[in-house]
């Protein structure tokens, strides 16, 4: 999961990619990247750190140009530590090309090996994202011919990566001295849209809100398969290059990644979870009798939509019961599991007088480990909860993401391979009640009729690229990001950075 942006102006884009990334700090807090263009020359500053730690005045001034590209960076693949493996990446043949991407190769190393005996690349890190930019760069010399850059040639170029790669990739490009290209792999799982500016130029990035926040407007999502390409006249060309394109967004973008103020692929971020709590009031109303419960308390951020909806419908008091301190790092770049349950302490506080003699209903967007929601379900026991239940706005999470998304290995998913009354009593609750996997497509699925299908792999164990089977994912969990240096980062999703934490 990371942020990427890019732009095609009439004047200088280092600041305006800069607040572009601030408006996506969400998807990526790891390290952030941007590269700029002046005439034929490329500039470029990135590093480990938050967008406001990476880029100071000096760094800004120092990135001159009209075009360019940018990335919050959340690694899934290769080395968390490196800076090195912070984006955008660049190769200098042919032409110069910087590329970044959001998303996840899942034949990332039969394609090192490729490029190696028989496209003679050399692959210096272990990102996939050096791996997807040299796969492009050398189907782009193969278009070209060593002959003048045409926008048939990026297509033709386009058109070869969508054959030869496998898993999920969002891709902004920048080819020196020509212009911008944008590609969405073809299942579109992962987002990506562009619009204009009032000097008619043109931003492409992961979300709409950071066209919007920068005083662009939203034109259209990217379709799957599709590229887009901007010359540096600000000139759009755009073609279809996957041969059998088939939407499945990812949906644990509308459950908690993206913000929700955007609008991914023509759904409201927002009015998904929305219906997502309305469909899990159903499903509470279900299980446990409304008039057992005194009141709804979402656990913060992203929860607050679907809790407010459940609780509206069932006739029920929503409360805040929870303050979170913002200036505390992520409860999951804690070393130890000790250092972890301290932090989320740190991070909320409880207003002892919502739960004091209540039976209590706490909402979650999704639960994935599960050790933050023990420790939330014990912190309103503390705070004096006569009962304290747990409903959480998506299905269990039974499976590893593999596109792009750092869930934990399967053995670390307290649902997998157990009941719901056996996560209910590892959590500590008296009431569990998930979403159904059915619910949750109905529920965000029907605000766009013509989105047939999600990526859902991790709630239903079903990829949606047809390549994935239980000898791969050993493979993937062998190379998860941060084995180099366990006492440094645990980057597998605790809780994965919040929207509204940025």
């Amino acid at each position: 999961m990371c942020g990427i942006v890019g732009v095609v102006s009439s004047g200088p884009v280092n600041q305006l990619i800069y607040d572009a990334l601030l408006l996506l700090q969400h998807r990526g807090q790891d390290a952030a990247g941007i590269v700029t263009q002046q005439g034929r020359k490329v500039y470029m500053h990135k590093a480990k750190g938050m967008v406001r730690d990476v880029f100071r005045t000096r760094n800004m001034r120092a990135l001159p140009g009209n075009v360019g590209l940018g990335q919050a960076r959340y690694p899934t693949a290769g080395n968390a530590y490196s800076e090195e493996e912070a984006q955008p990446f660049y190769v200098n043949a042919p032409f110069g090309i910087t590329l970044a991407h959001n998303g996840n190769l899942t034949n990332a190393q039969a394609l090192k090996a490729e490029l190696f005996s028989t496209d003679h690349r050399h692959i210096n890190t272990e990102s996939d994202t050096e791996v997807l930019l040299n796969v492009f760069a050398h189907e782009l010399e193969k278009a070209t011919r060593g002959l003048a850059l045409k926008p048939e040639d990026v297509f033709a170029a386009v058109r070869n990566v969508h054959r030869r790669v496998r898993g999920s990739y969002a891709v902004v490009a920048l080819i020196a001295g020509h212009g911008l290209v944008a590609f969405r792999d073809p299942y579109g799982i992962r987002p990506l849209c562009f619009g204009r500016g009032g000097d008619a130029t043109v931003m492409m990035a992961s979300e709409s809100v950071a066209l919007e926040g920068t005083g662009y407007k939203l034109e259209r999502n990217l379709l799957p398969g599709e590229a887009v390409y901007v010359d540096t006249q600000g000139k759009l060309f755009a073609q279809q290059c996957a041969d059998k394109p088939q939407l499945n967004p990812c949906i644990f973008e509308f459950v908690y990644l993206a913000r929700p103020d955007s609008v991914l692929d023509g759904i409201s971020v927002y009015q998904a979870r929305l219906n997502l709590g309305e469909m899990l009031a159903k499903r509470v109303i279900s299980k446990l009798p409304p008039s057992d419960i005194d009141v709804v308390i979402p656990i913060p951020e992203s929860s607050r939509p679907s809790a407010m909806q459940l609780a509206h419908l069932l006739g029920l008091p929503y409360r805040e019961g929870f303050v979170k301190n913002r200036y505390v790092g992520r409860t999951f770049i804690m070393p130890g599991q000790a250092v972890r349950k301290k932090s989320v302490r740190q991070k909320l506080n409880v207003i002892n007088s919502e739960f004091k003699g209540r039976n209590v209903l706490l909402v979650d967007d999704s639960i994935v480990r599960g050790t933050t929601s023990r420790e939330i379900v014990q912190m309103a026991r503390e705070a004096g909860a006569r009962k304290v239940y747990l409903a959480s706005a998506a299905p269990p999470v039974r499976f590893p993401n593999v596109y792009g998304i750092d869930m934990p290995t399967p053995s670390e998913l307290v649902a997998h391979g157990r009941t719901v009354d056996e996560v209910r009593d590892i959590i500590g609750c008296d009431a569990l009640i998930y979403q159904d996997v059915e619910g949750m497509k109905s529920a965000i699925g029907s605000l766009n009729p013509n989105i047939k299908g999600f990526d859902a792999s991790c709630f239903d164990g079903v990829y949606v690229t047809g390549d994935i089977n239980a000898a791969d994912i050993a493979k993937i969990n062998e190379a998860r990001i941060g084995q180099e240096d366990p006492l440094e980062e645990s980057t597998s999703r605790l809780s994965i950075p919040n929207p509204q934490e940025a």
